[in-house]
């Protein structure tokens, strides 16, 4: 049964979770399962990363998933393609290139015309002046001002038609190029379908719902929020909204949306601590959970080979005058301890492999040889006395040639028989001009490459490979080039410039990682622009106060104490302010803990002034006026301009000192702020007023301190006072 006669079963995109970079989507699909179980879901995106599948069957059937695995078909389109964007764009071009060719031809006429000039016949040596016919000057002047008009006049509507259609060219690209990639290509259509294989089918006709869930990259999002607020309430609405950006290949339409602060690509193995030995002796090999496969592998193809092979059609060429070529030899026989080609990365199936179902990619699934891997299968059978060959089974391939055997590493050669290595021909080396003897094959088990400890992208070989390949796992999966071409396309979008005071969620994140649930579903083309996604409404506790640092400026601020009173963090993010009906102001919101606190400054209130002045008077005293007395005095005045009353934090300084001999005395009914972090750390030396303001109101605040010196301490023809 091949994969062409499965039966087809459409999807629909239900939910996609939004990753710090990366998404996770779930298709569903329903239909009845047909009497040999496999069934082709289609709607995957070209994107797509072929290790991260997984399906499973919902509700309380007892039909389960056996396989999953990736395929890709593509096939030509027909001659009558659809219009579209790229028609348009093309047809725009055609016009323009008319139009500039029209204008050119314009410019070349009026530069012909302009250079009309009378010439009059050439005068020989003797013959004397003659005179010039001055209606002929003017006649001719005349024409050349009729005929340059005119051209003027249609070189204008001329230049006016190339601007409209290059500015209709212009949008056309621009649409174009912000299109939805969600679209087949202009010559070849890609379909790109998941097939199962259903196991546990107990009754006929039976109808599933099947969800299959994959990795895409090429999504990004950055949070954002609205702010709601009335003055006379200390409560507000903040509602949580997402800037979306995707450029997966499908069209998220209808989608249930989720966002979450994790990073999608990050490592999940775990940290081992290795011992440390003193002396000579090495530790032994970490077992690696790879087995040899067991004995007697070639008969399980022996009912297979009774039946006959499906003929292969065969095509030799010819040469003039000879009989047709000799059919290639066949490839050597590549064994599961071979050198096999990479992977992509460990723990990363290759593009196009096939991924056993319910094992996470990079870890461990049963080895379908007969071996097993970690122990998920019994041990192979083995034979006393006898040492376990590399490629098993009495059926094996030949062995290779000693040309062969010399190209293939030490660690992967294969024993001799008997357990023994055979020993180096000891002799005198090789003439010149004579091949040299192969190199003795390495003593001791064989080892598998890296590459074969891959198991997520190893591949089964099906009973038609030849050379003793069939019924053993490679890691030969070819490399897609086209599939590696559309994931590129799709993470460009993790260079989009981000909006106005966005912050990535990783970097306001920090520690931990939460997920975010969209209220409603949504569309989210896949254009790679942001779209903005209202993610919910968040209770948060407001106050308003007024804040003023007159020895700096001489201006007061309106802030907004925002409380996180919920159980998950707030990211730092853009955030608009609105009051009542009223927009304010956009500003930065930092990343806010449950419980945490932070103000959002909504800039000067006009309505409230604040004046300042200062008074310093100097002098001496002590018994011998060895001390200098400097006495600062301050004044502030505060105005309410409102039609409300106002709370105003007005903060000023008092110097600080490190020596014992510089003493400060405080006269004024300021209050030192507590130690605190965020909003409410303040540096050293500063001291507040908090004063209520009726509206209308005025107040008047007096303040000041005296600085004791002593004539040690003080700088000769200094002035450091303020």
């Amino acid at each position: 049964m091949t994969s062409e006669t499965a039966q087809g079963w459409e999807s629909r995109l239900d939910s996609v979770v939004v990753y710090a970079q990366g998404a996770m989507c779930r298709r569903l699909a329903r239909g009845v399962v047909p009497p040999d179980g496999r069934v082709r879901v289609t709607g995957l995106p070209r994107s797509l990363d072929a290790g991260s599948l997984r399906a499973r069957v919902l509700g309380g059937s007892t039909v389960r998933v056996g396989e999953a695995r990736v395929e890709v078909e593509a096939e030509p389109l027909g001659t009558e393609a659809p219009e579209g964007l790229r028609r348009e764009v093309e047809r725009l071009r055609e016009e323009s290139a008319a139009a500039r060719g029209r204008r050119d031809r314009l410019l070349g006429l009026i530069a012909e015309i302009g250079a009309l000039r009378p010439v009059p016949p050439p005068r020989r040596k003797d013959d004397p002046h003659r005179r010039t016919p001055v209606d002929a000057w003017l006649r001719l002047a005349d024409f050349v001002d009729e005929r340059l008009t005119t051209l003027h006049a249609r070189l204008a509507d001329q230049d006016e038609a190339l601007r409209l259609v290059e500015h209709e060219l212009s949008l056309a690209e621009d649409r174009l190029a912000r299109a939805s990639t969600d679209a087949p290509s202009a010559h070849v259509e890609t379909t790109v379908s998941a097939v199962l294989t259903l196991d546990g089918v107990e009754d006929t006709d039976v109808t599933v719902e099947v969800e299959v869930e994959y990795g895409v990259p090429g999504a990004v999002w950055v949070p954002a929020y609205r702010l709601t607020h009335r003055q006379d309430e200390d409560s507000g609405r903040l509602v949580l909204r997402a800037s979306v950006a995707q450029r997966t290949g499908e069209d998220w339409t209808g989608v249930r949306i989720a966002l979450a602060t994790a990073d999608l690509r990050r490592r999940t193995d775990l940290p081992r601590l290795r011992s440390i030995r003193i002396g000579r002796r090495q530790p032994g090999p970490e077992p690696s959970g790879w087995r040899e496969p067991p004995a007697g592998l070639a008969d399980l193809f022996a009912g297979y080979d009774a039946a006959g092979r499906r003929p292969e059609p065969t095509t030799a060429a010819v040469r003039v005058g000879a009989g047709p070529l000799p059919p290639l030899p066949p490839p050597p026989p590549q064994s599961y301890g071979a050198p096999a080609p990479m992977a992509p990365g460990h723990g990363v199936p290759a593009p196009g492999s096939v991924a056993a179902p319910g094992f996470p990619p990079g870890g461990a699934c049963p080895d379908v040889m007969g071996g097993a891997v970690d122990g998920f299968a019994p041990p192979a059978p083995s034979t006393a006395g006898s040492r376990p060959r590399f490629a098993g089974g009495p059926a094996a391939a030949a062995a290779p040639s000693p040309a062969l055997a010399a190209q293939a590493p030490r660690s992967l050669a294969p024993s001799a028989p008997g357990g023994a290595a055979p020993p180096a021909p000891a002799g005198p080396a090789a003439p010149l001009g004579k091949a040299a003897p192969p190199p003795s094959p390495a003593a001791g088990p064989p080892q598998p490459s890296g590459a074969e400890l891959d198991y997520t992208a190893l591949v089964l070989c099906g009973p038609d490979e030849q050379g003793g390949r069939r019924g053993r796992l490679f890691a030969d999966a070819p490399f897609d080039p086209v599939a590696t071409e559309y994931r590129r396309r799709a993470d460009a979008v993790a260079a989009l410039p981000l909006p106005g005071h966005c912050v990535r969620p990783r970097e306001s994140a920090g520690s931990f990682d939460h997920r975010f649930d969209a209220v409603a579903r949504a569309d989210i083309p896949s254009d790679g622009a942001w779209h903005t996604v209202t993610v919910g409404e968040i209770p948060v506790g407001l106050r308003v106060e007024h804040l003023c640092v007159p020895s700096v400026e001489q201006t007061v601020y309106a802030t907004l104490m925002v409380s996180n009173a919920t159980d998950r963090a707030l990211l730092a993010g853009p955030v608009e302010v609105t009051a009542g009906d009223d927009f304010l102001v956009t500003a930065a919101l930092p990343t806010l803990a449950p419980g945490g606190v932070c103000r959002v400054g909504l800039g000067p209130a006009e309505g409230i002034r604040v004046t300042r002045r200062t008074n310093l008077r100097e002098s001496t005293a002590g018994m011998r006026n060895q001390t200098t007395v400097l006495d600062h005095r301050v004044h502030v005045e505060l105005a309410n301009r409102l039609a409300r009353p106002v709370t105003v934090e007005v903060r000023e300084r008092v110097p600080v000192t490190s020596d014992a001999d510089v003493r400060v005395e405080e006269r004024a009914d300021w209050t030192a702020p507590r130690d605190g972090t965020g909003p409410d750390r303040h540096a050293p030396g500063t001291r507040l007023w908090r004063v209520e303001l009726p509206a209308g109101g005025t107040a008047a605040l007096e303040g000041g301190y005296e600085i004791r010196i002593p004539s040690g301490k003080s700088l000769a023809g200094g002035n450091r006072r303020s």
